[in-house]
């Protein structure tokens, strides 16, 4: 879903704006002075070894099983770089919550894995494992993306090309198989990562001649990985497709479902086509990963911002009933349009937690027992608007904000294999509310912008404007 600040490290870009003209020009040619391979590429700070089990691996659970729950993605900035003060107030947070944290291999705060073919470069990775790590919480790796030599682009290090462009291109076929071969390095050198997505949005996967996904291409990449991971453990548990759910206007007919549709909008068949042909041709999948977001291709929230969450809960029943209830994953969820600029900082922080809530009770309505909000700190200062800690470039930095109550409350009231209760709700009030529960707790999101007294099992209580509430039962 659009740019998600896709670029290599933290440090690295902030070391680059800080040197300068002429000490760039230094730190090139150091690089070209640096360790070559035969062919005279670069292989300077590189290793063999990328399968060697790095740090201390915590000891996974014996009965692993598909699901993670709730939790969150890292992208560029994130709380394993900054003042110690700061990322320690972070670990602190999330200790004891197993909140599930997600990395990229390449690119969201990660560097090229390897630069050379058989030449291996995870200091970021590392970096970031060991957050998790320290965090407490359980690691999950996406398979995305690839290294430039993998995808007619150079090898050597200080030549990946980080442009969105380069960084959006899929392996080539004919490197399909070392693609799947960097992935079993990966297994291999965190062997306490048992979660594993492969790719990222089909990202690099479009037939332009054919109108269509290439999801010929991505299944034949994504059973070679498939394959790959479970001859490294076969505990590894693995998933795909990673699809973006789009849809288009309701009364649009051009690439429109005809079968899944809603005053939301009604789903593109082309995407329908592609998760359907993964679905027939998979290796195997221990779960289901799919992306979306309660808008439409155009942005339109149908009919308003809250309702258009039943697109969610739609599509997760559709894409169950097609994987006779395979573990349903969604790796991202959007429930606020983007600027031209990616960013999603229109709303109140109120109004964004309380549509939060709803997409979340509504994914879990469709289905879903796993899902990542995709966190998105800013490198500095104190305005993060849907972050769910303040950045943590600063020793004051590191604070949760209303996003992360929600997800970490979320995540501890609604694990995997939560059994859903139905409560009563006020006549009146069924319009203006939106409610999750079970046996201990129920959760009530006033969707309106002005306060309410509502009832709900049995209870009659006040909310403000846009408030999300907890309730023990």
């Amino acid at each position: 879903m659009g740019r998600h600040e896709w670029y290599s490290g933290a440090r690295r870009w902030r070391l680059t704006a800080l040197l300068g003209v002429g000490a760039v020009a230094l730190a090139l040619v150091a690089t070209l002075i640096g360790t070559l391979s035969g062919n005279g590429v670069s292989t300077r700070g590189t290793t063999r070894d990328g399968d060697k089990v790095y740090g201390t691996p915590g000891t996974p659970p014996a009965d692993t099983g598909p699901d993670v729950g709730w939790g969150f993605t890292h992208t560029q900035y994130s709380a394993d770089e900054g003042s110690g003060t700061a990322t320690a107030r972070v670990e602190g947070l999330l200790s004891g919550t197993d909140l599930p944290q997600d990395q990229a291999i390449m690119g969201w705060g990660a560097g090229n894995p390897e630069p050379v073919k058989g030449r291996y470069d995870f200091e970021e990775m590392d970096r970031r494992i060991d957050f998790v790590r320290k965090s407490g919480g359980t690691p999950v790796i996406t398979l995305c993306c690839a290294p430039d030599w993998m995808k007619g682009g150079r090898a050597g290090v200080g030549a990946t090309d980080w442009s969105q462009a380069s960084l959006e291109t899929a392996p080539t076929p004919d490197h399909y198989k070392d693609f799947a071969a960097l992935a079993a390095t990966v297994a291999k050198r965190y062997p306490d990562v048992r979660h594993f997505v492969v790719w990222n949005e089909f990202k690099g996967f479009w037939n332009d001649s054919k109108g269509r996904w290439d999801y010929e291409g991505y299944t034949t990449l994504y059973n070679l990985v498939y394959k790959a991971l479970k001859q490294v453990d076969d505990k590894i548990m693995v998933g795909g497709p990673y699809l973006v759910m789009d849809s288009v206007d309701p009364r649009q007919q051009q690439d429109a479902s005809t079968a899944l549709r809603g005053p939301w909008g009604a789903m593109d068949q082309r995407v329908l086509d592609a998760f359907s042909y993964w679905n027939q041709h998979k290796a195997g999948a221990d779960f289901v990963v799919v992306d979306g977001s309660s808008y439409t291709k155009d942005d339109d929230l149908l009919p308003n911002e809250f309702a258009a969450t039943d697109k969610l809960t739609a599509v997760g029943a559709w894409v169950r009933k097609q994987t006779h209830d395979l573990p349903l994953w969604w790796a991202e969820y959007y429930v606020e349009p983007a600027d031209g600029n990616d960013n999603r900082d229109g709303w109140t922080e109120d109004r964004r937690v309380a549509v939060q809530a709803t997409g979340m009770i509504a994914l879990v309505k469709g289905g879903a027992s796993s899902g990542f909000y995709w966190n998105p700190e800013e490198q500095k200062g104190t305005d993060c608007p849907g972050c769910l800690w303040t950045p943590t470039d600063t020793a004051g930095g590191g604070r949760a904000l209303p996003m992360y109550d929600l997800v970490s409350r979320f995540g501890k009231e609604f694990p995997p294999g939560t059994r859903y209760r139905t409560v009563q709700t006020a006549p009146d009030d069924v319009p203006n509310v939106r409610v999750l529960a079970t046996d201990k707790v129920v959760l009530v999101v006033n969707t309106l912008d002005r306060a309410i007294s509502a009832q709900v099992d049995g209870k009659r209580f006040d909310m403000k404007a846009y408030e999300v509430k907890w309730l023990s039962r």
